[in-house]
């Protein structure tokens, strides 16, 4: 029998991930070392739920914000306990540890046959808590916006390589690259960083973020850069070791999906994962796939129910369940 941390971390995922791999080789512990001794973001601030007006200040100069004690710890143990159960059932299914967002590297939603992670309690309980509500809704200035999905990822033991920067929007590009509700400006003038932010990501973390299991690496300010992302081979090492840690349990990302982000390597025996939830703003739509059965959707809050109003099948109808793995289109 497998055995769980204190971080709810299994032994199971520690073999699962680092299978045929290493742990111990004078790479991997060079590299350990190296990052215990210059990974995170030493200053970043974690703030309280009540500092909505310094978190609001905070995400619009930085393109995100930390606020601890988001979740209690009776629904941090539950979210914990759910994410482990779906990570068994999507790993379970990639015996080569291919991943479908990089090696060891998978999309909650993306592997859900629908698109989303809304038909799990876990995911419910997250839409409308009280310590992450007011700072969305101030964010936005508006409590009219809406869900866009609830996904997030997670990386096993044994990634041992980065993820490129990216952001989660662009703009259009006429070669189809892009959905047809990618931002466009015809006079040139404008492109999607120069605008309000369109949605936000929320990122829950169930377990602890530590300089050495994984990561997002978040580059401040640049939700509003015009400049290339760099590649990995292009960016510079103090964008590498840029990641949003030590965070603890319990802990929420905010973040404007137009910032530089990217996955870091797991060197850890443990799991890592970031649930999220994404709103759109009030006065921005793209499509939005159902995810919840009308059963599930009249048992919300008043309010998620009206954040998921375009996320909800009709009660004739069956939601699919089930996951597979496959990669997903390159994030950019």
């Amino acid at each position: 029998m497998s055995t769980t941390s204190e971080a709810g971390s299994t032994e199971r995922h520690a073999d699962l991930g680092w299978h045929g791999l290493d742990r111990n080789a004078p790479e991997i512990v060079q590299q350990r070392e190296y990052l215990k001794a210059n990974g995170g973001l030493r200053d970043v601030e974690i703030l309280d739920p009540s500092e909505i007006d310094r978190a609001v200040k905070i995400f619009r100069r930085d393109g995100f914000v930390l606020v601890r004690d988001a979740l209690d710890a009776d629904q941090t143990a539950f979210l914990r306990k759910g994410v482990v159960e779906v990570v068994d059932d999507i790993v379970a299914l990639d015996e080569q540890r291919g991943g479908n967002r990089g090696s060891h590297r998978y999309s909650f939603g993306g592997s859900s046959v629908t698109r989303s992670m809304l038909h799990r309690p876990e995911w419910q309980m997250l839409i409308d808590l009280a310590t992450v509500t007011p700072i969305v809704t101030a964010i936005f200035e508006s409590s009219d916006y809406m869900l866009r999905s609830a996904s997030g990822d997670f990386c096993l033991p044994g990634a041992v390589g980065y993820q490129p920067l990216h952001s989660d929007i662009r703009d259009f590009e006429p070669d189809g690259s892009t959905p047809f509700s990618s931002f466009h400006d015809p006079r040139g003038s404008h492109t999607i960083r120069d605008i309000p932010c369109p949605y936000v990501c929320v990122n829950f973390l169930p377990f602890d973020q530590t300089v050495l299991n994984g990561p997002t690496r978040q580059i401040p300010g640049s939700q509003h850069s015009r400049a290339p992302i760099p590649t990995l081979e292009e960016e510079p090492e103090w964008m590498r070791l840029s990641t949003v840690c030590p965070a603890p349990a319990g802990t929420v990302q905010i973040r404007d999906v137009r910032a530089w982000h990217g996955g870091t390597p797991n060197l850890s025996n443990e799991l890592r994962a970031i649930p999220n939830l994404e709103f759109y703003a009030p006065w921005f739509r793209e499509p939005v796939v159902p995810g919840i059965t009308y059963a599930d959707h009249r048992a919300l809050s008043e309010h998620a129910q009206h954040l998921t109003r375009f996320s909800v099948i009709d009660s004739s109808e069956e939601l699919p369940s089930g996951y597979v793995v496959k990669p997903l289109p390159k994030r950019s």
